[in-house]
């Protein structure tokens, strides 16, 4: 359906006034309501625009409709809208009117800013045993208690079948039926709200799917090129005005209408944007907006491996705007020591020397030598005008573990002891921390690739396409799962029987997030930050705390000592020195 349209006193408030459709690539088109058949018109005043008088068939909650087209030779099959608000019979199958009112009750909700906030993300398939919004709801008092502050959901949108990562979404305005449908999605946010907790959506709108993407036959949607997942968006060729548009709607209703705190925008880096104005900036504005009407903060957060200042510099230096990005170079550096793994783009990273200049400046490469990519990458963060709590910083995600050969977690393949140190590492540096699914207690099940595609050459081919990179990897194939076999998507659900290791490693957690408060570890200014590192040891923090680790397999004795405050195991303390064990770590107060 299309954005919004005025609507007259004697119309229904919940429901668009009219069917309409942007579809410039047809001759004629087709509306299908409920098995009838209507004749849609050209819209005289919208180039490319088709609509049903009013007079002849108008939205009603709990319609099925659909479109067909007609290229000059033939009626195509009926079609879902690429506006569509529901797909109920899956996203082969026809649009559904929905309502857009819904019983809020989250009216004392007053959002929360981004500086402060401890990000959950996780996948809703498979994060509880029903793997439904309804299953998330049921885990909020859970988060709550580990100090989380905003849960992120990777991308809800219809996708073929019912296991997927979310990542091959068609329809940008619809809800997944099998988590809920859009009025499941409702219920979370507000049950959410209520419970002090934000909402963030991850959103992909740099390729569809290839499951059920019709959209090319109704206009140009799609640019030349690939970005490895799909074809590319046409944010800046002939017709592009509609399809930002097309996004910028998807935006508003997501933040507006649906009452979500903020956006997670999928692999920004691969936008093909060309125009003065990005469409980056029009996002941040559209949430600007909402936030000025509401009162209550929009959050837009941008995925990017750039290395570019722009993406969260303000608009007024030349920058997009963006409230914040995520920070793979952090999890590199702290992996690559931890894990000893140095493949692939980790051949960058493996240095305490690196790790101590990442957490110093935020971006590991500033104009440097990229021996992966092979040429010079990045470019300096101005720390005098960019906090570092704008930098989202994890020790692992979905992408870290799941693209992966077996989807293996780090809680799978390292000790106790390193898994509470990269924690320690993440949660006690200035920037904004995010946790992935099942960390907090080193979840033992893996996060592997699923999918359920509609089309047994879709699953060939994403099969194939999986063994033939991880083995240019390096990886051995057989240790690759199928990804359209059921069984490898219910290995990815999550075991909530915890053992009395995972407890510790929750109470750990627990712990950590709790200084970050207690001690105001979220600083504005970078700068502030003094990172040390010698043999084997690295200290960084504050005049008043400071975290000394040990990123080596032997003892080490670190120049730094006082009161110990919180450790996951029995370091030795004293006044002017630390010994740690392998792997160990301790927050110290200076004396």
């Amino acid at each position: 359906m299309s954005a919004p349209a005025p609507v007259p006193a004697n119309a229904p408030e919940n429901v668009p006034e009219k069917f309409e459709v942007w579809a410039p690539f047809a001759h004629d088109v087709k509306l299908i309501v409920d098995g009838a058949e209507h004749t849609l018109l050209r819209d005289p005043e919208r180039r490319g625009w088709w609509v049903a008088a009013p007079d002849d068939v108008a939205p009603a909650p709990g319609q099925r409709y659909s479109y067909s087209l007609f290229n000059g030779t033939e009626w195509s099959k009926p079609l879902p809208d690429p506006r569509s608000r529901a797909q109920p019979e899956g996203i082969h199958g026809p649009s559904e009117v929905v309502a857009t009112d819904y019983p809020w009750t989250d009216d004392a909700w007053r959002g929360r800013e981004l500086r402060g906030q401890v990000i959950y993300e996780l996948h809703v398939g498979t994060f509880s045993p029903s793997g439904t919004f309804a299953g998330v709801i049921e885990k909020l008092g859970y988060l709550a208690e580990l100090g989380v502050t905003a849960i992120e959901l990777m991308p809800v949108q219809p996708f073929g079948g019912i296991r997927n990562w979310g990542y091959d979404g068609v329809d940008w305005f619809a809800v997944q039926q099998s988590y809920g449908g859009p009025e499941g999605l409702k219920e979370l946010v507000d049950a959410a709200h209520n419970a002090g907790l934000a909402v963030f959506m991850d959103v992909v709108y740099n390729h569809f799917g290839p499951d059920g993407n019709y959209n090319g036959q109704f206009g140009p949607y799609m640019t030349a090129g690939s970005t490895g997942w799909g074809d590319v968006i046409n944010f800046s060729g002939p017709s592009s005005d509609e399809v930002r548009s097309f996004v910028l709607d998807a935006v508003q209703q997501w933040l507006g209408e649906f009452h979500v705190d903020g956006l997670r925008l999928d692999a920004i880096h691969s936008y093909d944007d060309r125009l003065a104005y990005s469409i980056m900036e029009d996002i941040r504005a559209v949430a600007d907006e909402i936030a000025a009407q509401t009162g209550v903060p929009r959050i837009i957060i941008g995925e990017s491996d750039l290395n570019d200042p722009r993406i969260i510099n303000d608009e007024s230096v030349g920058g997009y705007g963006l409230s914040a990005q995520w920070l793979d170079d952090v999890h590199h550096a702290i992996h690559t020591l931890v894990s000893g793994e140095r493949g692939a783009y980790y051949v960058d990273y493996g240095t305490l020397e690196i790790l101590a200049d990442t957490l110093a400046h935020g971006y590991r490469f500033r104009g440097h030598y990229s021996e992966y990519r092979r040429r010079r990458h990045g470019r300096p963060l101005d720390l005098a005008h960019v906090a570092p709590w704008r930098l989202i910083a994890y020790t692992t995600t979905h992408d870290q573990t799941g693209n992966r050969a077996a989807g293996d977690r780090p809680s799978q393949n390292l000790t106790p002891t390193q898994l509470a140190l990269k924690a320690a590492l993440v949660l006690f540096s200035p920037f904004t921390p995010m946790l992935f699914m099942g960390e907090e207690f080193a979840a033992a099940t893996p996060f592997p690739f699923f999918v359920s595609h509609t089309d047994d050459e879709l699953n060939r081919l994403t099969r194939e396409g999986r063994f033939s990179e991880f083995a240019r990897l390096g990886w051995n194939p057989e240790d690759v799962p199928d990804p359209a076999d059921p069984a490898t998507f219910d290995s990815a659900r999550l075991n909530w029987e915890f053992n009395a290791a995972q407890d510790e490693i929750f109470e750990t957690y627990q712990a950590l997030i709790g200084m970050r408060e207690e001690y105001r570890l979220d600083r504005e200014d970078l700068r502030e930050l003094r990172v040390e590192h010698g043999d084997g040891w690295l200290t960084m923090g504050y005049d008043d705390v400071l975290l000394a680790a040990n990123l080596s397999d032997a003892p080490v004795t670190v120049p730094a000592g006082g009161t110990l405050v919180y450790s996951f195991n029995d370091p030795e303390v004293g006044p002017e020195s630390t010994v740690l064990g392998p792997w160990e770590f301790a927050v110290l107060q200076p004396r």
